[in-house]
């Protein structure tokens, strides 16, 4: 009889949420589900790029073993036939539907989302999607433009809605659905804000009042970045608003009144997602399917607001990289609840006062790729077995490991060092560890340093991110036969947590790396 699942995905959401600590963003919906869950506030991608995150993540397995690093292929006919988590759940009696952007379109999941291998149903794509990048942000001078700061009136738009509108009421239909045909579900509800452009209801910007907008705490270029780590936020250059500023490639700052503005659209494009996910949770209650539902929220990577002279993804600091990450168990992450209960009544974000802590956090730095395993196990599946080192011709395995032990662990006991490492974790001085990795074409920033075409990769940076340090190596990469060279380093990185949050003082080149 087993638990349904109800999957969230959200596009270039970095943790800037009220339970990730965040005093200035309004998400009372998410905090609510954060009150309830377990929460991972050390959580990263494999790749901060959407469309090998989301193969990364789906099939359970690292950007090198399923050879995507860009948008242009399928893994099945480029890698290996990998089973994905969805279709692993269909296998098992589950009904799985799609909404919104699960998987990323277009060939990385042969124009299909990967139906019908990963779904029962054809995936449902909201209908505005189409218009996400037409002129429909009205500039200064009265006239349309595609603008990244795109606040709007909704009943302008096209077909008088937006994508995210569209795919929670299309995710409320399907709940209910299921509710009537009592069928156990797998519901992958994608949403794609705050990804650019930042297109949203113009209300929300009325929680943000811009006298009230900081710029990020170090907006300036790091003197000793190596050249090939930073990324030149092509895609913000070619939108409307932003090129009419001029900006000097690769490095020159926006002006910084511009700076706040992405920054206030990005939080209201973040409440704005808070809504729907709030409507979407309500209508779990309304079908009284909150106490055998498990709920994941997550994103398939983070986003760049300014920090280190840098904007959108494509890099491998943080920003970047980290993502919130949370647990819903009915009856583990709260006691149990009763059928029809109200665990998730709706939060208006303008006026709702107060935030709400996390009902467990899990400090142990986890990953994406880990995702997999870990409902599995939460659900009552078989575990998919850990990968052997090549597993190209392995349909079923996983390259991450599930984290559920760590559900247990309250947060009054101090948690075991030796916790969790038992061979199949990447693991340093017994403590996890986060990989993650990102390619570039030269050494120097240039028009595609964000993202390279395969074929035009020369270099990658391999990243190792540990509770109290970041570590990150460029080496010499063929595409050719996708092998790295770490005997040909071009450039390291090094940061320590404690006394540089920020990624801000590369400490490689005045450290000895024997210890490594």
């Amino acid at each position: 009889d087993g638990m349904n699942v109800l999957f969230i995905i959200v596009d270039d959401l970095r943790p800037v949420l009220g339970c990730y600590g965040d005093k200035f963003v309004k998400s009372p919906n998410i905090d609510q589900l954060a009150s309830q869950s377990m929460v991972f506030s050390n959580a990263y991608a494999q790749q901060a790029l959407c469309a090998p995150s989301r193969v990364s993540f789906l099939t359970g397995r690292r950007p090198d073993t399923t050879r995507l690093y860009d948008f242009y292929s399928y893994w099945r006919v480029h890698a290996g036939n990998y089973s994905t988590m969805p279709q692993y759940f269909k296998e098992n009696g589950y009904m799985t539907l799609s909404v919104g952007k699960v998987f990323h379109p277009g060939v990385s999941s042969n124009y299909s989302d990967d139906y019908p291998y990963s779904w029962s149903i054809p995936p449902f794509h909201p209908s505005a999607e189409k218009h996400e990048n037409d002129k429909t942000c009205r500039g200064k001078d009265g006239k349309l433009h595609a603008n990244l700061v795109c606040p709007v009136n909704v009943t302008e738009m096209p077909g008088g809605t937006l994508p995210d509108i569209q795919s929670t009421e299309e995710a409320i239909h399907l709940l209910n659905v299921m509710k009537t045909t009592r069928q156990k579900f797998f519901l992958a509800v994608g949403y794609h804000k705050p990804h650019i452009p930042l297109r949203y209801p113009q209300e929300f910007l009325k929680l943000y009042p811009l006298e009230n907008i900081t710029l990020a705490p170090d907006p300036w270029v790091p003197k000793k970045l190596p050249s090939v780590a930073y990324n030149p936020w092509m895609d913000i250059r070619q939108r409307d608003d932003v090129e009419a500023l001029n900006v000097s490639f690769p490095y020159g700052p926006l002006p910084d009144d511009f700076q706040r503005r992405i920054r206030q659209s990005y939080y209201a494009a973040v409440s704005y997602l808070d809504v729907q996910v709030g409507l979407l949770l309500s209508a779990l209650d309304d079908a009284g399917l909150s106490n055998n539902t498990i709920v994941v929220f997550t994103a398939d990577h983070g986003w760049s607001l300014g920090e280190h002279g840098e904007w959108a993804k494509y890099s491998n600091f943080d920003v970047a990289t980290r993502v919130p990450l949370m647990f819903y168990v009915p009856g583990m992450t709260t006691s149990p609840i009763s059928q029809g209960a109200r665990v998730f009544p709706y939060l208006d974000p303008f006026s709702h006062i107060g935030g709400s802590v996390p009902q467990g956090q899990s400090k142990k730095v986890v990953e994406l790729v880990s995702l997999f395993p870990t409902l599995a196990e939460l659900a009552g599946l078989q575990v998919p077995p850990a990968c052997p080192k090549m597993s190209f011709g392995v349909v079923l395995c996983t390259e991450g490991r599930s984290i559920a032990h760590y559900f247990n662990i309250s947060e009054g006991k101090v948690e075991q060092g030796k916790e969790g490492c038992d061979g199949t974790e990447r693991c340093f001085n017994e403590e996890p560890v986060a990989l993650s990795q990102y390619p570039r074409p030269a050494d120097t920033p240039q028009w595609n340093s964000d993202k390279p075409r395969l074929k035009d990769i020369r270099i990658m940076g391999y990243s190792m991110r540990a509770i109290d340090f970041r570590y990150t190596l460029w080496v010499q990469f063929d595409p050719s036969n996708f092998s790295a060279n770490f005997k040909n380093v071009h450039a390291g990185e090094l940061y320590m947590m404690d006394n540089d949050p920020n990624q801000d003082y590369n400490i490689y080149n005045n450290t000895s790396h024997g210890w490594l």
